[in-house]
C-alpha cells in the first residue's frame, strides 16, 4: 500500500526530469546551430542572365536591398531586394557606364562611371543623377573606397597599356591625383580603421597597402601579396580588417589578413567573379557578381563586413 501511496511523487520526478532533460537539449542543439553555422559557401542568389555581363557594383544599403550595374543593358542600375527580386533602379545619363558604387553617410549612391570620366551621384529618394565629380584625365574610373568622412577614392586602370592610377575625390567633389606609374589599378579599399588604403593590381598580380591620414593623404606603400596565377578584381574588408578579394577568372575568393596573409580560399559559382560587398541584417552576407553568368552569388561570413558598421 506504501507504494502505491508514493507511485505518483516517483512519476511526477520522472516527468519533470524528462522535460529539463528536453529543455536542456533544445538548449545545446540551439548551440550547436550557431556553432555550425556553414561558413563560405557560395550560391547563386539571383538568376542568370538577368545582368549583362559587365555586372559589377555592387552595394548594399540599410534596408538590405543590394544595387548593382548593368540590370538588362549597360548604363542602369539594377535593384535587387533580400528576397532576390531584381529590377530596374535607375538609367544614367546618356554616355555614362557605372562601374563600382559606394554609398557615403548621407545614404547617397556613388557611382564610377568609366564611360564619362565621372563619380555619379544618385539621390535615392527622387533618383535623381547628378555629376559629382569629373576629371578628363582619368583613363576609366573603376573601382570606389570611401573614408567614414566621405572622403572617396577611385582606382584608375589602363587596360591597353597595363598601367593605372589612384585619385582622391575631397569633399569639394574634385579629383586629385595621388599616384601614378602603377600596373592596371583595379579593386581599392580602405580599412576599419579609416588609417590603411589598398589598392590591387589586376595583371601585376599585386596587392599594396598605403598609410592614410585623416585628410585622404597616402604614404609608406608596401607590397603585402603577389598571387601567380589569375586576375583580381574588386574587393572589401570586413570589421576585423581581413581583405576579401575577388579572383577573376579562377572563380574563388580570397580572404587576406590586414598584413597580407592568406587566410582562406573558396570557390564561387562562376569563373568571372567581378566585385563583393557585405549585407544582410547582421552585415554577415557577402554578394558577389559574377560577370560569366550575369548573375550574384552569396554566403555568409563570420565578420560582418566594414561597411555594416558604418
Amino acid at each position: 500500500m506504501l507504494l502505491t501511496k508514493e507511485k505518483p511523487w516517483f512519476m511526477l520526478l520522472f516527468i519533470c526530469t524528462l522535460v529539463a532533460c528536453a529543455g536542456k537539449n533544445e538548449n545545446n542543439n540551439a548551440v550547436n546551430m550557431i556553432e555550425q553555422e556553414e561558413f563560405y559557401k557560395s550560391e547563386p542568389f539571383t538568376s542568370n542572365g538577368e545582368f549583362t555581363s559587365g555586372i559589377e557594383g555592387p552595394a548594399v544599403d540599410k534596408e538590405g536591398n543590394v544595387y548593382v550595374v548593368n540590370f538588362g543593358e549597360a548604363g542602369t542600375i539594377g535593384k535587387v531586394t533580400p528576397d532576390g527580386e531584381a529590377s530596374l533602379f535607375v538609367t544614367l545619363p546618356e554616355g555614362s557606364t557605372g562601374n563600382g558604387i559606394r554609398f557615403n553617410s548621407q545614404g547617397e549612391m556613388l557611382i564610377a562611371d568609366y564611360t564619362g570620366h565621372n563619380v555619379l551621384k544618385v539621390d535615392m529618394q527622387s533618383r535623381e543623377v547628378s555629376v559629382y565629380a569629373h576629371h578628363d584625365g582619368l583613363n576609366q574610373p573603376n573601382d570606389l573606397a570611401i573614408m567614414d568622412n566621405d572622403i572617396l577614392f577611385a582606382s584608375d586602370p589602363n587596360w591597353g597599356e597595363s598601367t593605372g592610377q589612384i585619385w582622391r575625390v575631397g569633399l569639394d567633389g574634385q579629383f586629385v591625383l595621388l599616384e601614378t606609374d602603377m600596373g592596371t589599378t583595379n579593386g581599392i579599399e580602405v580599412s576599419p580603421d579609416n588609417k590603411t588604403l589598398y589598392v590591387n593590381e589586376s595583371v601585376q598580380l599585386s596587392v599594396w597597402a598605403y598609410d592614410l591620414d585623416e585628410e585622404g593623404n597616402i604614404s609608406n606603400k608596401r607590397l603585402i601579396h603577389t598571387f601567380d596565377d589569375f586576375g583580381m578584381d574588386g574587393m572589401r574588408t570586413d570589421v576585423k580588417g581581413n581583405l576579401f578579394i575577388t579572383r577573376h577568372g579562377k572563380g574563388t575568393i580570397v580572404k587576406l589578413s590586414p598584413d597580407g596573409e592568406l587566410l582562406r580560399e573558396f570557390a564561387v559559382s562562376g569563373k568571372k567573379p567581378s566585385n563583393i560587398a557585405f549585407g544582410g541584417t547582421d552585415g554577415k552576407m557577402a554578394y558577389v557578381t559574377l560577370q560569366d553568368n550575369g548573375n550574384i552569388d552569396r554566403f555568409r561570413s563570420e565578420n560582418a563586413g566594414r561597411a555594416f558598421g558604418q
